[in-house]
């Protein structure tokens, strides 16, 4: 059992495996898939007293939370407008205030865990590809009068200076957001529930589930998990095992690659350690990795799975018409992973019933706003809080099957063709 072929595979510090469920075992919460949403709720549960079980079908961070563009920056994939058109704009600004939240719970575990794997860098751009600094400054003063959250704005000069690419006008700078190696991050995480006595089982894929009380139980190919408390944090990888929860999520394919070592090669292009993303609801994100010797950039989803290496191609021509000066830099890795997105393009966190309870469709949002997923839905097992319900608006609603994703495959390139018909008018 091995980990895809990526980037944070290859530069990973800790290769353990664990071992797969054998027998019977009970506990306060089982806690189905090892992600960030599952083994951050797992780790609030364990360091309040809980007995946990975690379970994977894999290993752990296997899915899209080890294999991402590690970015930890606040926010939503369907933008604040859209959030407070559906519940009101105080509803929308304590959700963001959420967001905010996830960044802190984030950077509290690097640091009180000492995870140096994490390789924590500062600076998050987002950058406009068209001529909108009235905009930007807009959002700026927004987040500061709403949030407190101070951002920083670059002129064209000043930000084509560190991104020397005349594609870019403007940016907002989130010096507190920052980007990190989220597969040594989850090992750290998994380690910590490990050392405070909670239990984590890989290659133990949940064959049936029964959610009804007294016995809520899990049952895998060898053993099975009794608990008062069920979560189902799986993530783009969901099954059919509880079909209304698959039935609300799409699983959408995204693609990474890593560049060859070319330091100076890329130095002449990109001047920061900022990971860099853009305003483009179909657009690119990425930064400089392993000491500045190489490129990590993601973009591009698909509905169905593709050949990474066809993709990789489709990434690399966006690296060179962005900057031309890399035309000849090659690609070292590249791979995709599976993300869940809902119909309603906000994560998914409640409960299916008393006791059972659900923690995903995190495709977009951030590693933060994954990791906030996780402490919500501990804080309503352990009686400490409700704050989940801020997301009951955004439900299991239907996602529309194969017509879903066939939708959501035209819609992207619907917002790929607005993206360039809207940057040609600003050129």
């Amino acid at each position: 059992m091995a980990y895809p072929a990526t980037h944070y595979s290859q530069t990973l510090g800790d290769n353990r495996q664990r071992r797969a469920l054998e027998g019977a075992a009970d506990c306060d919460t089982v806690v189905v898939g090892a992600g960030l949403a599952g083994l951050t709720a797992a780790l609030e549960l364990a360091r309040a007293g809980q007995s946990v079980v975690v379970l994977d079908a894999d290993r752990v961070g296997f899915g899209a939370s080890g294999r991402n563009g590690g970015l930890v920056s606040p926010g939503y994939s369907c933008g604040a407008a859209a959030i407070a058109r559906r519940v009101g704009p105080e509803a929308a600004r304590r959700l963001h205030q959420l967001s905010i939240e996830g960044v802190d719970l984030v950077e509290r575990n690097i640091a009180e865990l000492g995870v140096t794997g994490a390789l924590k860098r500062p600076g998050l751009l987002r950058v406009s590809r068209t001529d909108n600094a009235a905009g930007l400054l807009e959002t700026r003063r927004a987040m500061q009068a709403d949030h407190g959250y101070q951002l920083d704005f670059l002129p064209t000069d000043e930000l084509r200076a560190r991104l020397r690419s005349d594609r870019y006008f403007q940016a907002l700078r989130d010096p507190r957001g920052f980007h990190m190696h989220p597969l040594n991050y989850l090992r750290a995480l998994a380690d910590e529930i490990e050392r405070l006595g909670g239990q984590i089982f890989e290659a133990s894929p949940a064959l049936a589930v029964r959610l009804d009380p007294p016995a809520r139980t899990i049952t895998t190919a060898r053993g099975s998990v009794q608990a008062r408390h069920v979560v189902l944090a799986t993530g783009g990888y969901t099954g059919h095992l509880v079909p209304r929860l698959r039935r609300a999520m799409l699983p959408i394919a995204t693609y990474m690659l890593v560049s060859e070592p070319a330091p100076e090669l890329i130095a002449g292009a990109i001047a920061t350690t900022d990971a860099v993303g853009d305003q483009r609801r179909a657009g690119d994100y990425y930064r400089v990795v392993d000491g500045g010797r190489r490129l990590l950039w993601g973009g591009r989803i698909t509905t169905r799975p593709a050949s990474p290496k066809a993709l990789a191609r489709e990434l690399h021509r966006e690296i060179r018409a962005t900057y031309p000066q890399l035309a000849d830099l090659r690609t070292d890795v590249a791979w995709s992973g599976q993300m869940a997105y809902a119909r309603h393009q906000m994560p998914q966190i409640g409960q299916l019933q008393p006791g059972a309870w659900y923690c995903t469709a995190f495709g977009g949002h951030g590693l933060n706003t994954t990791a906030i997923g996780g402490r919500l839905v501990a804080e309503a097992i352990l009686g400490l809080s409700d704050r989940y319900r801020q997301f009951e608006p955004f439900g299991l609603a239907w996602a529309g099957g194969p017509v879903g994703l066939g939708v959501a495959q035209l819609t992207y390139w619907a917002l790929q063709s607005r993206d360039w018909w809207t940057e040609r008018r600003s050129r």
